[in-house]
């Protein structure tokens, strides 16, 4: 089974109300279960330069939301925000909260970088897979 399959059979997957499958052939084993899964980004392609660059490129990840709802840069207006652009982050890192119908979630990094651009404003409606923030993987450790 090749990459392109297996996302094609995932999708397929999503649109039933199997819980959990095991799936065994040629050697292969795939097991899935259906559950609450935080958000795994997706690099950005980067253009494709006409010249060999002489330093390497920022490698940008979006970080997508992982849920609708309403997005909060920190705890309440008297808080500080959790992150700002610049800050390094390290996965678990709480960095913004989702509300949805009274019920808060942490929003925690699964990986680690540099905030390079913060996509949303505190209180905007958000939408599952929305980009929240743009982390420069390249730049893993603040500078001292």
């Amino acid at each position: 089974m090749n990459p392109e399959e297996l996302k094609v059979f995932l999708e397929s997957l999503k649109n039933t109300d199997i819980e959990e499958l095991r799936f065994e052939s040629a050697g292969l084993k795939v097991s899935l279960k259906k559950g609450e899964v935080d958000h795994i980004p997706e690099p950005v392609k980067p253009a494709k330069p006409s010249a060999p660059a002489a330093a390497p490129e920022n490698v940008l990840v979006p970080f997508r939301s992982p849920m609708v709802g309403t997005f909060y840069h920190s705890e309440s207006a008297d808080h500080p925000p959790f992150v700002i652009e610049g800050n390094h982050i390290v996965p678990g890192q709480k960095i913004g909260i989702i509300e949805t119908m009274k019920i808060i979630k942490d929003v925690t990094s699964n990986i680690k970088g540099k905030i390079v651009k913060i996509l949303v404003k505190n209180g905007q409606s958000v939408e599952y897979g929305q980009e929240l923030f743009q982390i420069d993987t390249a730049d893993t450790e603040p500078k001292k």
